[in-house]
């Protein structure tokens, strides 16, 4: 079931916080049952560890989701300010 995978990733990440791969599986299954905030909170933790991860694949799933909301909505607004921040520290 799609709940067991999540707790899969989960765990993935307990034990080991550096599995970018779980972490950005996780955030677009997050994203998918419309959990946006943890969606994007789990991307921006991905950039924050390593920004280069994948060839920026975190920061460009990011930027899809910012489209996805719209430039003016809470969330993306506060979202960037989060990611302008890790980006340029």
């Amino acid at each position: 079931s799609e709940n067991t995978d999540l707790s899969e990733l989960e765990v993935k990440l307990r034990l080991n916080p550096a599995d970018h791969e779980a972490r950005y599986s996780l955030a677009c299954a997050l994203w998918a049952r419309e959990q946006r905030e943890v969606a994007i909170d789990e991307l921006l933790e991905i950039i924050r560890q390593n920004r280069e991860w994948n060839d920026s694949t975190a920061r460009k799933q990011l930027l899809k989701y910012f489209d996805a909301m719209g430039p003016t909505a809470p969330l993306t607004v506060e979202a960037r300010g989060k990611l302008s921040s890790l980006l340029f520290s």
